[in-house]
């Protein structure tokens, strides 16, 4: 077992598109730090980050797991961030703690996707960062194209630091542009090494300009100065399945990555966070916790500024894959596991009794795709809301939300993958099966025009009868109007006694339309008058006399479906903006405004969308995008359906009767 005495700390993440490579570098760097005895590999299941079943299903990330790499007396935590748009949480959460970011581009595919938006992400969270170019091994690979794909999309701040023994083809390792080989660099490379190296730092530049060669020692400091400023952000080659160039990697890293502890203007401000939890149907909450302020000890008390509460804790461990590795410390910059907080939930921050300084959440995006869940048998029904706050609880970009209207539970997350994940994790972790089906509309029904009704009940049966007798009147009421009741009866033809039941049958009977079952809404009714008997009248005969005559009035006023109609803002990148607007215009949508976001590239889409066709939007948006466009939804009224689309929903709900 590795054990952790070193202090010097650093924390990276490993970012990019989903197949770059990122989890076999990482298996790479754990191996060749001595981490595990077996390459871990991603294609036969043995991977030591992608180890939930429902990873090494899909040979892909889908959850933050972390490798500790100790290299020359150094600790590296190595965080492996799934690449995929649904999981997109896990990197943000990632960057949260971590000093530097690693974005891996694959020497075959360059700047895709997921790259892209893990460069933008680091942009916002204002991250240092390398950038990593993988698969070198690969037949057909340039890495000097590569490199030309990213200076131009990314600027001349990405600068190689390195070169390749030879071509691609017989790619066997990497040599410096710091090294005296480096005259065998491709053209112009060590002169803008060395240029972009004296621009950053004022002690080179006049040196530079006089044309004085700059020595090894001096590039060396300049280069690690010059990553934790984010003036360079410097470029590697590695095969991270032939393990070639990830020692020259891991030596970088423990020289240029920020070390944690040193920013002690970081550490006053905040006190210890939490970025992960895990329910872990054995071991139980595994909390995963940046210490950011004073080294923490086993077997003592830490105070949840949140919840203004203490927590008393046990063991202390060190994140290996799926391993927890007791320890009985964790230094300042470090990333450990407490488990068994009572009240300790993620994004929440840790630190001293009395501090009410909190530290803020990392923005994540809302949830955008939902299905209807249910039990799969009664057994599951008592367990299934104790699974579903403890997956809620271990991932915050997961919601569930119970809908009164259509008497379901929605289970809601980024994407299909992401909700799909989460239902196969409920039921391995916690034994819970779940039906899904796609949510109902909750479409209302109204009426446009106004209308009255004689209804008499009257039933004779050979002991007491019953006898109900109502005049109605019915009329539109403005959107949100909902449901209203008054009375004019006057001389006492409907007892006063027996208008509350009227009242009761005609509220019933508007809980289930004519047209296909949906709520009647916005509707004012009036009872003018009717007769009652002596004997016979009786409550439940006026309420039955309110309901079949509110329905009765109800065929005569000209009835019509509502549907809700949601408000989207949609930002996509101006080249598939007309792909969008046409996809828009198949589902009924109304476009507000287009206004183009400076020099982003971006256009923000406004539009009006009924949410009977965009159930699929966020797989559609993905597919029209390339994964690149985002969006944001809310209910915003409800508009009458158009009578072609309301003979389908009728017919639809006919069916399901």
């Amino acid at each position: 077992m590795k054990v952790f005495e070193t202090q010097n700390i650093r924390n990276i993440v490993l970012t990019g598109h989903s197949g770059s490579g990122k989890t076999s570098l990482a298996e790479s760097m754990f191996f060749k730090s001595d981490g595990t005895t077996r390459l871990g590999s991603v294609d036969n299941g043995t991977s030591n980050s992608d180890f939930e079943p429902e990873e090494q299903k899909r040979k892909s990330s889908i959850q933050n797991a972390i490798l500790p790499c100790v290299f020359e007396n150094t600790k590296i935590n190595v965080i492996d961030s799934p690449g995929y748009f649904d999981f997109k949480s896990e990197m943000i959460s990632a960057l949260s703690v971590a000093d530097l970011a690693i974005i891996v581009v694959s020497a075959t595919s360059g700047i895709e996707v997921g790259s892209s938006q893990a460069w933008n992400l680091c942009e916002n969270a204002s991250i240092p960062r390398i950038i990593v170019i993988n698969k070198l091994d690969r037949e057909n690979t340039n890495y000097v194209n590569v490199v030309d794909e990213i200076q131009s999309n990314w600027g001349r701040k990405c600068l190689p630091v390195q070169f390749i023994d030879g071509n691609d083809s017989s790619f066997s390792k990497t040599l410096s542009l710091i090294s005296s080989e480096s005259n065998n660099a491709p053209e112009n490379w060590k002169e803008n090494f060395d240029e972009m190296l004296a621009e950053s730092d004022d002690s080179l530049i006049e040196k530079y300009l006089e044309g004085e060669p700059l020595l090894e020692d001096e590039l060396n400091s300049a280069l690690n100065k010059s990553v934790g400023s984010s003036s360079i952000y410097p470029i590697v080659f590695c095969s991270s399945l032939k393990e070639i160039g990830v020692i020259d990697f891991l030596t970088l890293l423990k020289n240029v990555a920020p070390d944690p502890s040193l920013n002690r203007e970081k550490i006053q401000d905040q006190s210890n966070f939490v970025f992960k939890t895990s329910a872990d149907p054995f071991v139980g909450k595994l909390t995963y916790v940046k210490i950011n302020g004073d080294p923490m000890k086993s077997d003592s008390q830490i105070w949840n500024i949140n919840k203004n509460s203490g927590e008393r804790f046990g063991q202390l461990f060190v994140p290996s894959g799926k391993e927890q590795i007791p320890v009985d410390s964790l230094s300042t910059g470090d990333i450990g596991v407490i488990s068994k907080l009572n009240d300790t939930q993620t994004y929440d921050t840790l630190g001293e009794k009395g501090k009410t300084e909190v530290t803020k959440s990392p923005n994540l995006p809302e949830p955008s795709f939902s299905l209807a869940i249910s039990p799969k048998n009664q057994a599951d029904t008592d367990k299934m809301s104790m699974a579903l706050s403890r997956l809620e609880e271990e991932d915050p970009t997961i919601l569930v939300e119970r809908v009164s209207e259509t008497a379901e539970t929605l289970l809601k997350g980024l994407g299909d993958l992401h909700v799909e994940m989460a239902i196969e994790r409920t039921e391995r972790k916690f034994g819970v099966s779940l039906t899904t089906a796609l949510p109902k509309i909750p479409y209302r029904e109204t009426i446009t025009s106004k209308s009255s009704a004689d209804y008499k009940h009257k039933k004779q049966s050979g002991g007491a009868g019953q006898y109900g007798h109502v005049i109605l009147e019915i009329k539109p009421l403005e959107r949100s109007g909902g449901i209203n009741f008054s009375s004019s009866v006057t001389g006492g033809n409907v007892p006063r006694e027996y208008i509350p039941a009227v009242e009761k049958g005609v509220v019933k009977a508007a809980s289930k339309g004519i047209l296909a079952g949906y709520p009647v809404v916005d509707v004012d009714i009036n009872l003018l008058d009717g007769s009652s008997h002596s004997v016979d009248s009786s409550g439940m005969a006026f309420e039955i006399a309110g309901s079949m005559g509110f329905r009765e009035a109800l065929k005569k006023a000209n009835s019509v479906l509502l549907e809700p109609v949601m408000s989207f803002s949609i930002l996509v990148p101006d080249k598939f903006t007309g792909d969008v607007i046409s996809d828009l215009n198949t589902k009924r949508g109304k476009i507000l405004g287009m206004t183009p976001q400076g020099n982003s590239g971006n256009t923000l889409i406004e539009a009006d969308i009924p949410m009977g066709t965009t159930q699929s939007f966020a797989s559609d948006l993905k597919s029209i995008t390339q994964s690149m466009g985002t969006f944001s939804s809310k209910f915003s009224y409800y508009d009458q359906v158009p009578y072609q689309e309301s003979e389908k929903i009728a017919s639809a709900s006919t069916s399901e009767e």
